[in-house]
């Protein structure tokens, strides 16, 4: 009798043991970590240089006096510099008539460096990838650019395979969390991300402004990600994903429409940057941060901004005058690098006066911008090579990544950083340049004369 109540105690208790350690061990294998990532830097001879472009820009011959200075006013105010990459048909002054083999040659240049750095480096086969994830948003083709890599690296016949088009700049953290789910459900899983844009048939070559004003800001670029859940290979890790939060603003036709890609009016192919991208960035961009500031920050940063948006509250209930300044979320209490896209200047300084961040948060997106200029969704992982290069990165310290796409979308996460990091990766040769204090680059001392000119009596001049 006295053995049968005993057994009735074990039973539940083993039971409820049993599905503890399950439950455990569930959410040890549910980790998503980064082993390695390598950017791609392009050959030299691909540089455009402040003289090239102004030749590019002379051989467009659809501008007229107007669209002309507007787009050199554009250059000369982007923080972009002279070192950045453009696609080989702009080179080779194919620019208005591109072909298919343009687009798949740029991206194949891209996957056939950065692909076999990171799975060198980080002693994994191409056999060994379970999952391959590719974002590029403005090349379809068939086979898929998924299936050229398959094929190029001879992938197992059972690699889980998801190909993105249209997602616009903020695709790659689509991509991890894409990862991040299956790691919910599969252990032991290595898992492959490649980040790109495709230039080449996207060169816009009219004249309407909205849509020329993407040739000054994105250039060639990519980066390939290797993440995976093994416990066994966490001690090699680089990062550790804390938290994703994805914002999708489609549903608004403003947002919908503030970035597209379209046709002008002479059936011209190419992206319109509308003028209410502003405020539709800066609403997606605060619904974001209202979802993913409680997961992040600690309690008493939450509690004093709680109570002080309270307190302001009351003083506007009792004053006609007004209760001061809006109180703002100091972030630097739970983050300790900043990970900005690089969409452009404004962009950057829009974030950095949201977040109350210093001239040090935000160097590295602005010298990553001046550098790379706008890589698209790979941007936001030269910044983190760049902080990475600048040996920022110490173990236990946490990095917030912030991206924009078209849709419209706002898509963030939190990272953990493993170990201590300090490799080079693409700033290797370049990273003691770095910060410039003078972001006036050569195109301004070249092409600011422009902002004096009249624009009754301006020409363009026979020689630039």
């Amino acid at each position: 009798m006295d053995n049968f109540l005993l057994l009735l105690y074990i039973a539940p208790l083993s039971y409820l043991f049993f599905k503890l350690f399950k439950l455990i061990d569930q959410k040890r294998h549910q980790c998503c970590y980064i082993l390695d990532y390598q950017c791609y830097k392009p050959t030299d001879d691909r540089k455009l240089s402040t003289q090239f472009s102004g030749e590019v820009i002379k051989r467009n011959t659809n501008l007229g006096l107007n669209e002309y200075k507007f787009l050199l006013k554009a250059i000369v105010s982007s923080g972009i510099g002279e070192k950045t990459y453009a696609p080989r048909m702009v080179f080779d002054g194919r620019e208005t008539d591109p072909t298919l083999e343009d687009g798949v040659v740029e991206m194949e240049e891209f996957f056939d460096d950065s692909i076999p750095k990171v799975l060198s480096r980080s002693r994994i086969s191409p056999q060994d990838i379970d999952v391959l994830v590719v974002n590029v948003s403005m090349l379809a083709i068939v086979p898929s650019l998924a299936a050229r890599i398959i094929n190029r690296y001879k992938m197992r016949d059972d690699v889980k395979v998801y190909n993105l088009s249209g997602m616009g700049c903020s695709a790659s953290l689509i991509s991890i969390n894409i990862v991040q789910n299956i790691f919910k459900c599969r252990k032991n899983v290595h898992a492959l991300v490649v980040t790109s844009e495709s230039l080449s048939p996207n060169w816009y070559a009219g004249n309407d402004r909205s849509m020329i004003l993407a040739n000054c800001l994105f250039r060639t670029g990519g980066c390939a990600i290797l993440l995976t859940n093994k416990v066994a290979l966490k001690h090699r890790a680089m990062f550790k994903l804390k938290c994703l939060v994805r914002t999708h603003h489609g549903a608004k036709e403003e947002s919908f429409n503030c970035c597209i890609q379209k046709e002008d009016e002479l059936g011209r192919t190419g992206f319109h940057l509308g003028k209410t991208l502003p405020k539709a960035a800066t609403r997606a961009f605060v619904e974001n941060l209202k979802v993913i500031s409680p997961k992040i920050l600690p309690v008493r940063e939450l509690a004093r901004f709680t109570i002080a948006s309270f307190v302001r509250k009351m003083r506007q209930g009792r004053s006609s005058k007004g209760a001061g300044g809006r109180p703002t979320i100091d972030f630097t209490t739970g983050v300790d690098h900043f990970c900005l896209h690089t969409g452009g200047k404004a962009v950057i300084d829009g974030i950095g006066q949201s977040l109350n961040l210093s001239k040090y948060d935000l160097e590295p997106a602005r010298m990553t911008l001046h550098r790379f200029g706008n890589t698209s969704a790979s941007s936001l992982w030269y910044v983190l090579g760049y902080m990475e290069a600048k040996k920022r990165l110490k173990k236990g310290d946490r990095v917030f990544m912030i991206s924009f796409g078209a849709g419209f979308k706002c898509n963030s996460c939190l990272w953990e950083v493993v170990r201590d990091l300090g490799d080079g990766n693409v700033w290797e040769d370049c990273i003691d340049e770095y910060p410039l204090e003078n972001l006036a680059n050569p195109f301004m001392e070249k092409y600011g004369w422009i902002n004096d000119e009249d624009e009754a009596t301006f020409v363009v001049p026979e020689s630039i």
